[in-house]
């Protein structure tokens, strides 16, 4: 009896990850937005953004306030607090302002990034290994003469 229903619960658990959402040119959004599922903006938002997919901002798109997601390409503007858990692609048609929290960043020649950007992940990397791992120095070897030929 609860077999059957476990079965049913599995089979509709949708993947919101999959979901494709459009903000269409001429729409202008004010206030929070919070999805699970991927964007495409080529209008402009206002507020407080915030979704576990990939935004992608066309060249129209403008988002001004703070945008939280996994994976952004942007080709339009952005404005404020911008955190990208991934990567952060820049289209040569890029301009960004605002503090950027990043993952990896990758940005092509022509986009306009203004902003104070920090890179999860890229402080562990450049610190100094412990002692342990750096080579201890050695006490000097003493040569022996004799053995090799001379010229």
């Amino acid at each position: 009896m609860f077999s059957d229903n476990k079965k049913g619960r599995d089979q509709g658990m949708t993947d919101f990850s999959r979901n494709q959402n459009k903000i269409s040119e001429g729409t202008k959004i004010v206030g929070d937005i919070v999805s699970e599922g991927g964007f495409r903006i080529e209008g402009t938002i206002e507020g407080t953004f915030k979704t576990t997919g990939k935004v992608v901002v066309g060249k129209s798109g403008f988002i001004q306030g703070t945008l939280e997601c996994s994976d952004a390409d942007f080709e339009g503007k952005f404005s404020g607090n911008l955190v990208v858990s991934n990567t952060l692609s820049l289209k040569p048609t890029a301009h960004i302002e605002g503090e950027v929290t990043v993952g990896k960043l990758a940005v092509e020649p022509g986009a306009n990034f203004n902003a104070s950007c920090s890179m999860k992940g890229g402080v562990k990397s450049l610190s100094k290994p412990s002692s342990s791992s750096e080579p201890k120095p050695t006490q000097p070897q003493p040569t022996q003469q004799g053995q090799g030929k001379s010229a």
